[in-house]
């Protein structure tokens, strides 16, 4: 279970610095949403790897290039289920793209994520 509670700070760390980026790629760099939804996930992805490897799976010991790669075939997962759903969510069912990308976002953090670094990325 602390396994557990330290991914979701870490996920929260990262998303809180992932929806910054977005924020800011699309009210003052005006980025398209989904643009700015993806180059959010990146910053994100790069604190959660390094949250993840350090501290919530204490896994530096473990070979960094495999682990980078694992997390890259695992973020780019990521990437494609979080900026499709914030279009799906926003576009389909028109709610704001920030409130989408929250719903999004958190869906997918606690599923998708948790399971693959615990189980094939930091395993």
């Amino acid at each position: 279970m602390a396994t557990f509670l330290k991914a979701q700070v870490a996920s929260l760390s990262a998303s809180i610095f992932d929806f910054l980026t977005t924020l800011v790629c699309t009210q003052y760099l005006h980025f398209w949403y989904v643009l700015g939804s993806a180059t959010g996930t990146t910053v994100g992805g790069i604190i959660n790897f390094t949250m993840g490897r350090h501290w919530v799976f204490s896994a530096a010991d473990g070979k960094v290039h495999h682990q980078i790669f694992k997390y890259v075939l695992v973020w780019t997962g990521n990437l494609i289920l979080t900026t499709s759903g914030v279009y799906l969510v926003t576009h389909y069912l028109t709610i704001n793209y920030i409130l989408s990308k929250i719903l999004v976002t958190c869906t997918v953090g606690v599923t998708y994520n948790y399971l693959m670094q615990k189980k094939f990325v930091f395993a």
